[in-house]
């Protein structure tokens, strides 16, 4: 199966050039290694992945919060092209973020506001492996300092980079060495048969 790697990152804001390359070259990495991206389905951050993905020929899922394309589109205003699929979960802005990052393998952070931040303890308290793509503003400043007054181990993996390239080649290395034994999903105890 391909790997699933999803961008968690500021949809709004203000966003500098350089910020929205460094996004667009994540999702560039994300598709020239094969792998699927996914994201929020919003405007921002994920979404300049996703136009770099789609540039580079990837395939591209997005966990929507409305219940329908009308819905995302209008009471989200979020955008619909460059996704392959979309998935309407119905469940808010909040509500999809359990579904969002339990649908990947790897998780990277971009920016970030409120929403990432909740995108990342959701994914770290699960032990996901998770890539910082440092220099991008937003909740990427303080996430080292966030998951040190956390106290919490929990068998995530926190890899930290300001090149998108270098951080989705570490991500996935390491995914395909390592975090692969540390199943993230409480398979420890797989039932016999």
């Amino acid at each position: 199966m391909k790997l699933t790697i999803g961008v968690m990152g500021s949809s709004g804001g203000t966003l500098g050039e350089e910020v929205l390359r460094k996004a667009y070259r994540l999702g560039e990495a994300i598709a020239e290694r094969d792998a699927i991206l996914i994201t929020g389905g919003c405007p921002g951050l994920p979404y300049e992945a996703v136009r770099g993905a789609k540039a580079t020929g990837g395939l591209v899922v997005g966990i929507s919060p409305g219940l329908s394309i009308d819905e995302h589109r209008g009471k989200y205003a979020s955008p619909v092209e460059g996704f392959d699929v979309l998935i309407y979960t119905g469940s808010g802005l909040m509500g999809r973020e359990i579904t969002n990052i339990r649908s990947c393998d790897i998780v990277v952070i971009a920016g970030g506001r409120t929403g990432t931040l909740g995108e990342l303890a959701i994914a770290y308290d699960e032990g996901r492996l998770i890539g910082v793509l440092t220099g991008t503003g937003g909740i990427t400043e303080i996430v080292e300092e966030i998951l040190r007054v956390s106290g919490k181990e929990t068998g995530a993996c926190v890899l930290y980079d300001d090149d998108p390239v270098k951080l989705v080649d570490r991500l996935v290395h390491y995914y395909q060495t390592e975090h692969f034994r540390r199943p993230s999903c409480f398979c420890g105890a797989r039932a016999e048969g």
